[in-house]
């Protein structure tokens, strides 16, 4: 059986549950969402991330 401790929400602009323990930006580049987009977890992300320097959330290109 696997248990997540992280809090989550769902994203009604994306369709999927994501993690809100990351910065909001971190989850915008992972999903890919275009700059300017109205978030609707505005608000309900980590103000400070909890990746290493070491670690990172690739920027999304152009061309996917």
């Amino acid at each position: 059986m696997t248990f997540l401790d992280s809090p989550i929400g769902r994203c009604e602009a994306e369709h999927t549950m994501v993690l809100t323990d990351q910065t909001q930006r971190e989850c915008a580049l992972e999903h890919g969402c275009p700059p300017g987009r109205n978030c609707p977890l505005d608000g309900c992300f980590a103000r400070v991330s909890g990746l290493s320097e070491a670690t990172h959330v690739p920027e999304r290109t152009a061309n996917r």
